[in-house]
């Protein structure tokens, strides 16, 4: 149940950011609820790969490569989605800004502590 919550909470935040951006675009909520699979599918899958080897550079820039990878994903998860388009890796690095913060807010509002 708690992935279900994650997934929609990922979704909407997305489409609303999408809405905010003028450079990333997603068709209508439908995309948006594929966009969270796949991002939470890439997460899985690609993102440990990206974050060994840019180890290097994640440690020489104190961290701020990570905010590249998450960019590269998003820009990964654009490539697989149809209904989703993201106008270059500027809008995709400040989308993946926009959307790490405001989805660990609203994860953090809605988990529960038990």
């Amino acid at each position: 149940m708690n992935l279900i919550i994650r997934l929609l909470i990922t979704a909407v935040v997305a489409f609303l950011l999408t809405k905010i951006l003028p450079g990333v675009h997603l068709n209508d909520f439908g995309a948006a609820i594929i966009f969270a699979i796949v991002l939470g599918i890439l997460n899985l899958i690609v993102k440990p790969i990206l974050s060994i080897l840019g180890l290097p550079l994640t440690i020489i820039t104190l961290g701020l490569f990570s905010l590249v990878i998450n960019a590269i994903i998003i820009l990964m998860a654009d490539y697989f989605i149809e209904g989703m388009e993201v106008d270059g890796f500027l809008w995709a690095f400040i989308f993946s800004i926009g959307l790490s913060v405001v989805t660990s807010l609203a994860n953090s509002m809605f988990s529960d502590e038990k």
